[in-house]
């Protein structure tokens, strides 16, 4: 294809503002798929991201479209997730593009995460074409949204259009804005290749597929290629495209998207943002790539069969191809064995890695309690960062503890603000400032430690706020603060599983509120179990489970009372022993209860 004939553009939006519809009615407006292939969603293909409705990886495809000038364009679409969780899946995609379609809900509003992905894409300087979405709802409100967009995100209300993607109004206006006003990509097929590698996937028979856009040159079966990250030489044996199922082609030109599979086994080799050039006709210097993601929570990830650690250990390399934004490193644990200290952008990013792990590979993980990085200056001048409870030095040894804060940016209904300000203080949250966005909206802006947002934060602005509420966050800075280190015994041993670090003044909340959860999910035992909340050796919350009761008397009638006295003696020893050797068979529930207590 013409370069000048070629469109690359993502859709971005924040959560729940019709992404992926937009995008299911512009494959079947230009006719990628079938009325008898299509299904909601189409570009989603994992069940996780159907079920809950959400975007969670970034989709490639091409479609052509037949404009009114005359005209059959190469239309390169990315549809990007909404969840500040999943950010930077977000700014891969941007990094890919030469515009961008800004979608927004006619009932909703401009959101948190409308403007994060509006200063994203304005950082790489795309095109932005705003669309206001769900017109035909009947709470549509398309005036006021229109103001909105001007007014908040600063673009022209004449350049505004007007849709809706679940009835199909307005698709062509959309496709010929992309068309009109997004310009072609820049870069020349003669020049040496340089093709940024903007995500990879791992497949059974071919082993990593590579997803690319050409900035220069030209890319063909057969030919040598080099990583310029490692200087690895590869010969290609496939090159195609997504339209949407896999289709191969002769060969990708500059400007086009697609991807290459060139028999790479080992996921370590390739790396997102990595450029890939000619290895006989090498480019001078690689493309400049993305910043590198800074995970925000940490959790240990374990197999509940420790057998299966090599398993868990495979399943994350290949997981990792798709997601670059988690990140990993082996460790061990007292009580769990062999595991995974595993880093990630949020919550929600926590909850679906884990969910992708056991549904894909049929694993059975435990979990342990989330936590973010504190930095510890200790006595003797080292400055160490920790994200795990069992790497906290000894009170002693400290000087200083700084944890990260964010500044949180919550936009919710007027009449829900004195609820957002209630729960942003309950979370030591500093105030800084209300910035009213028009008659009925406005921005509550907050810096919040880290911690104190990452387990429930979102789900209870969206309770507060009855269901209109919405969250964006970026890492501020440290500051100092006082924790501790808090353990969860069960029958007098340390389950470091449970094990969190936590700021001093709620620790005695926080360790109370976890046994009583494991109190309420661990089943009893034939002998009892006593759960503990303890900071430094100090016991500070107690519950007890109760063994299940067994009458061994029952069987005994009449006759002489030391016969019954000896059978409970019996039974006496047998419990006592049980709970010295006995194996507490702690369920997956319990450690969903103690991560949300």
């Amino acid at each position: 294809m013409d370069k000048p004939l070629i469109r690359n553009f993502s859709i971005i939006a924040h959560i729940d503002h019709g992404k992926s519809t937009l995008a299911d009615r512009i494959l079947q407006f230009t006719g990628a798929i079938s009325e008898r292939e299509f299904h909601d969603q189409l570009l989603d293909d994992m069940d996780l991201e159907r079920e809950r409705g959400i975007t969670i990886k970034a989709s490639a495809v091409r479609i052509n479209f037949k404009s009114k000038d005359g005209n059959t364009y190469e239309l390169n679409l990315i549809d990007t997730p909404g969840h500040v969780d999943f950010t930077y899946e977000v700014s891969k995609s941007i990094g890919a593009c030469e515009g961008a379609l800004l979608v927004v809900d006619a009932a909703q509003g401009v959101e948190a995460q409308t403007v994060a992905n509006l200063y994203l894409a304005m950082e790489h300087n795309l095109i932005i074409i705003p669309v206001i979405n769900k017109i035909d709802l009947a709470n549509a409100q398309i005036d006021r949204v229109r103001h909105e967009i001007s007014d908040i995100l600063g673009l022209d209300k004449e350049n505004i259009l007007l849709a809706s993607a679940k009835q199909g109004i307005g698709t062509q206006e959309i496709l010929e804005a992309v068309v009109e006003r997004i310009p072609p990509p820049k870069g020349e097929r003669t020049n040496p290749l340089q093709a940024l590698i903007f995500d990879s996937k791992f497949d059974t028979y071919k082993g990593v597929i590579i997803l690319v856009r050409l900035m220069n040159g030209v890319i063909r079966k057969k030919m040598k290629i080099m990583a310029m990250a490692n200087n690895q030489v590869y010969e290609v044996l496939e090159v195609g495209v997504f339209n949407p199922r896999e289709h191969q082609v002769d060969e990708l030109s500059c400007g086009e998207v697609g991807y290459i599979a060139c028999n790479m086994r080992d996921s370590k080799e390739v790396s997102v943002g990595d450029t890939i050039t000619d290895a006989e006709n090498p480019a001078l210097q690689p493309l400049p790539g993305y910043k590198k993601v800074h995970p925000m929570v940490f959790s240990g990830f374990y197999p509940a069969n420790s057998a299966d650690f090599s398993v868990l250990k495979e399943a994350i390399d290949k997981l990792r191809l798709s997601d670059a934004s988690f990140v990993f490193e082996p460790e061990k644990s007292a009580s769990l064995g062999m595991g995974f200290r595993c880093g990630f952008l949020g919550l929600l990013h926590m909850e679906i890695v884990e969910e992708r792990l056991e549904r894909e590979y049929d694993l059975n993980l435990v979990v342990t309690t989330p936590s973010v990085i504190y930095r510890i200056m200790k006595k003797n001048g080292e400055i160490v960062e920790v994200d795990n409870p069992m790497k906290l030095p000894t009170a002693g040894d400290v000087d200083e503890v700084e944890e990260p804060y964010v500044r949180a940016y919550i936009i919710t209904p007027k009449e829900s603000i004195g609820n957002i300000l209630e729960l942003s203080e309950s979370r030591r949250g500093s105030y800084v400032s209300t910035d009213y966005l028009d008659e009925n909206r406005a921005q509550i802006t907050y810096d919040i430690p880290l911690s104190e947002i990452i387990v429930d934060f979102y789900d209870r602005i969206k309770s507060v706020t009855k269901g209109y509420g919405s969250l964006d966050y970026e890492l501020l800075d440290y500051r100092p603060t006082t924790i501790v280190k808090l353990d969860i015994l069960i029958n007098g041993e340390v389950y470091d599983a449970f094990s969190s670090i936590v700021f001093k003044d709620k620790a005695y909340a926080k360790g109370k509120a976890i046994i009583e959860k494991l109190k309420d999910t661990i089943p009893r035992h034939l002998f009892q179990i006593i759960l503990q909340a303890s900071i430094g050796g100090q016991v500070i919350a107690r519950e007890t489970i109760k063994s299940v009761g067994k009458n061994v008397t029952a069987k005994c009638y009449g006759g002489d009372i030391t016969r019954k006295r000896k059978l409970w003696e019996k039974q006496k020893a047998g419990k006592k022993r049980m709970k010295q050797f006995g194996k507490i068979d702690i369920p997956q529930e319990a450690f969903f209860a103690a991560l949300k207590a």
